[in-house]
């Protein structure tokens, strides 16, 4: 084997150790924090909604959960898409480019949905209530509160 050869194989293996590695550390840091409250958690337990107003963001909260499980399966097989390709070329080839891709149109994707299942939350609310909304979304966008 080439000296070129041995060191690209070597990169390469060096990169999928750290990126396993960081996985598995997400994964356990993960497992034992205190997750945080999420948006709408924070909106229901801290803004002061009327009835109308719980009916309305409700029904906006069923619609996005649907939409975020399709996303969130769509990730999923992404990611099975990858470890497949990878399993059978040990390389990074346009079928493991393509499955990265693939998850990062998806993870694209949901991150829109969200935003705009936000904005749609923001526009039931009064003045007031959206200007406490926009502190706890951009606490939780720079995970600075909870």
């Amino acid at each position: 084997m080439s000296l070129a050869r041995s060191i690209i194989l070597t990169l390469v293996l060096s990169i999928l150790a750290a990126a396993v590695g960081v996985w598995g550390g997400v994964k356990y840091v993960a497992s034992r924090a205190h997750p945080r409250p999420g948006l709408d958690e924070m909106l229901h337990q801290r803004v002061h909604l009327t009835a109308e107003q719980e009916r309305r963001i409700e029904g906006l909260e069923r619609d996005h959960a649907g939409k975020r499980r399709a996303m969130e399966a769509e990730m999923r097989a992404a990611n099975a898409a990858l470890a497949q390709s990878y399993q059978e070329s040990h390389a990074y080839s346009p079928k493991v480019q393509a499955a990265i891709d693939r998850f990062h149109w998806a993870m694209d994707a949901m991150q829109k949905e969200t935003m705009i299942h936000v904005i749609a939350m923001r526009a039931v609310l009064t003045p007031d209530q959206a200007a406490q909304f926009d502190d706890m979304v951009v606490k939780s966008l720079t995970a600075d509160g909870s």
